[in-house]
């Protein structure tokens, strides 16, 4: 019987920590959405003996766009929201992230409560810290 997988199986962490010891916060409480586009490039061609063309993927500019409630005692959120706020460019905009496949864990001798997870060095790009008058201030943007 094939098993769904549900939104809440896949955790998110974005390292905070100014210095070169990893910091993980959980992108967790606040965000309203924390997606992944693989985004392929596709490289494609007709060849002199070919009606059609022909393609294959040549590389991935994979993006996470995101849109979260600004609450300030969450970590990933306040660290985000400060690129975006202080206008963070080149490296002082790029942040380690960690994306855990709960529901994929790893086994073996020995091995216990061990997933599977995929590390990303990403760019910060904050494209709107929002809210009308009487709402929750808003952070979106792109990993």
């Amino acid at each position: 019987m094939a098993e769904t997988v549900m939104r809440h199986q896949i955790a998110d962490y974005l390292d905070v920590s100014a210095t070169s010891t990893p910091e993980w916060a959980l992108m967790g409480v606040g965000f309203n959405t924390l997606d992944e586009n693989p985004n392929a490039q596709v490289d494609s061609k007709t060849y002199v003996n070919e009606k059609s063309q022909t393609s294959h993927i040549k590389s991935y500019q994979v993006q996470f766009p995101f849109d979260t409630d600004l609450i300030s005692s969450e970590d990933a959120i306040t660290a985000l929201y400060e690129i975006g706020r202080d206008q963070k460019t080149g490296a002082d905009a790029e942040l380690e992230y960690v994306r855990v496949e709960l529901f994929s864990p790893v086994t073996g001798e020995g091995v216990t409560n061990t997933f599977r997870a995929r590390k990303f060095k990403v760019a910060v790009a904050v494209t709107g810290n929002t809210g009308a008058g009487g709402e929750v201030m808003k952070v979106a943007g792109t990993l």
